[in-house]
């Protein structure tokens, strides 16, 4: 008799755990993988990226499937690059490639929408009507309502009327256009300046018995807040409650977006009491989650309406609350609307640490105009809390950091203000002198003649004459007959066996004998001029093509005559910065 092992009979006794065998084939599952992939870059707006790994893709798995594609094509017109989501397009169409369906085609008149290139949509749609368009889609809503999307965003009522015109029965419901319509129409209004407009289409609305829903009250209260007309804004806001009870609709109850675009009108009209009342309602609603954006609307209200320990208040409760919520830390802009209300009261102490806290708490990304614009902010609340060395000291790391401030802005202002009281001598801007000549004085008395700039034949090769551009940055270029036809820059010299007068930049920069050395030097500091060519009155009248050149002005003439009365040791003049850049 065969006897039975001990582990074959408990084997025999419990029957097996077989294991779940996959359908998926590994090739899917690595596109499936792509396509996040993908997805997740487009957010970052990483589109090159997203090119490259494609072209991986391909050599990998050979032709990608059309949903991976659909989704590049998304990513192009995410990032505004409307040529290379129709160059993906074309790939896409040709025979023995993984083809386009109707979803390629409603992103690509979408992105065409954006680009504003509205002829080529039209066209797209017209092939797609008579049937020869590549994957023969059909006309359909999800289609037409991409690209009129597209021209509501832009404001372009004019071209999305027409496309209605043409197209408007693939959205028609029951006889009339359908109420997500009329919600994009009334958006257009708005993005088109006239939000009378989607206050006037409410009343289309009822009379076609259309019920508004709440997309339909957030688009006419806010209409009615662009408008000034806060008193109909609230007569919506109370319909639209009053609707939500009557008929127990969940959805059609205020929501963050009702609530902010409440609070923006009413902090635009400085009225406080309302602007505390919304805010009150808002914190009471049962249901209603409080995001990042509502509780930046509230503050930025209070800010407006000079409540500041109110907006300091709920400042303090986002901060709160961000610490176990990441998605309320408050982004850059709500400091930024902190700290101009603070830098107008002179309070250093909270601009400093409003600042500093800035790099440390905030979310998103602190862009360079934000980070310029906080350091402006940082000035001028040293300068309004009277400590003018301090403003000062940020006045000179604002020069040393950004290059540049602009006398337009509120930094700028502010640099005034510091420059005044600063006076001459301890001026980081002001004044740049020409001790030698007066500003008055005709560019005739300090010209170099013509022939001591050693002018070039424009005939001649540049590997003749190659070392002349070592020594300087510009020369000028004449005719056979001496006339002046251009000037020759260092950074142009790119062929050697080529002429001069091939890659010269005509005609040349000029001014008359007579003109001032004033308007001259504006000329080189507005326009990064070289070298200006002088001439004599008369030679104007024959045009700028043949110019009889009597001298010239450079760049390093104007350095050479330039001298600041600062005394502030370590610290470069914009002025002489941006000469010494003309002349390298």
């Amino acid at each position: 008799m065969q006897t039975i092992s001990p582990s074959i009979a408990v084997c025999s006794y419990y029957p097996m755990r077989r294991r779940r065998i996959s359908t998926a084939s590994p090739r899917n599952s690595n596109l499936k993988r792509l396509t996040s992939r993908v997805v997740q870059l487009t957010r970052r707006r990483q589109l090159h990226q997203i090119m490259e790994e494609i072209e991986i893709a391909k050599e990998r798995y050979g032709k990608l499937n059309t949903i991976v594609m659909n989704a590049v094509v998304e990513a192009c017109v995410h990032c505004g690059d409307i040529d290379s989501a129709l160059m993906v397009f074309d790939e896409m169409s040709k025979p023995g490639s993984c083809g386009v369906d109707t979803v390629t085609y409603a992103t690509l008149l979408k992105g065409l929408g954006r680009a504003r290139r509205i002829d080529e949509a039209f066209e797209v749609l017209e092939s797609v009507e008579r049937g020869n368009a590549a994957g023969s889609p059909k006309l359909s809503a999800p289609l037409i309502f991409g690209l009129l999307n597209a021209l509501v965003e832009a404001g372009d009522l004019r071209r999305a009327n027409g496309l209605l015109a043409r197209y408007g029965f693939l959205l028609r419901e029951g006889g009339s256009l359908s109420l997500s319509v009329y919600n994009l129409l009334m958006k257009g209004c708005i993005n088109s300046g006239l939000p009378q407009g989607a206050i006037d289409m409410h009343d289309e609305i009822i009379r076609l018995g259309l019920k508004p829903d709440r997309l339909t009250y957030n688009t006419l209260i806010s209409s009615c807040v662009k408008a000034g007309k806060l008193d109909a804004a609230m007569q919506y806001f109370e319909e639209m409650k009053d609707e939500a009870q009557k008929f127990s609709h969940a959805g059609l109850f205020p929501d963050v977006i009702t609530y902010s675009s409440l609070l923006k009108g009413f902090g635009d009209s400085k009225d406080v009491h309302t602007v505390h009342k919304i805010i009150l309602e808002m914190k009471t609603y049962i249901g209603l989650f409080i995001d990042r954006t509502a509780y930046t609307a509230a503050v930025d209200a209070l800010l407006n309406c000079d409540a500041i320990k109110g907006a300091l208040c709920i400042f303090g409760e986002i901060l709160k609350q961000a610490g176990g919520k990441p998605k309320l830390r408050p982004k850059p802009h709500l400091y930024l609307s902190l700290m101009r209300a603070f830098a107008v009261r002179g309070d250093y102490d909270t601009v400093k640490s409003l600042h500093k806290h800035m790099w440390l708490d905030t979310a998103g990304t602190i862009y360079p105009m934000v980070h310029e614009e906080a350091d402006h902010l940082l000035m001028e609340s040293a300068l309004n809390d009277g400590q003018v060395d301090l403003a000062k000291n940020y006045l000179g790391s604002i020069i040393t950091r950004w290059k540049s401030i602009s006398w337009t802005s509120r930094g700028g202002l502010v640099a005034l203000r510091t420059e005044a009281l600063l006076g001459n001598t301890k001026s980081l801007l002001t004044p740049y002198l020409l001790p030698q000549v007066l500003a008055s004085d005709p560019i005739e008395s300090v010209m170099l003649p013509f022939e001591a700039a050693q002018p070039l034949n424009g005939t001649v090769k540049l590997s003749k004459v190659a070392m002349r551009f070592f020594r300087h940055s510009a020369v000028p270029i004449v005719d056979d007959w001496g006339n002046c036809i251009g000037v020759l820059h260092r950074e142009d010299c790119r062929e050697l066996n080529a002429p001069l007068s091939s890659m010269m930049r005509s005609p040349p920069p000029c001014a008359t004998t007579t003109t001032s050395i004033g308007h001259v030097v504006d000329l080189i500091i507005r326009h990064r001029f070289k070298l200006v060519v002088v001439v004599n009155h008369s030679s104007l009248f024959g045009g700028t093509a043949n110019l009889k050149a009597v001298g010239v002005f450079t760049a390093e003439q104007l350095c050479n005559l330039v001298t600041t009365k600062s005394e502030t040791p370590g610290l470069t003049p914009t002025f002489c910065r941006s000469v010494t850049m003309c002349c390298v």
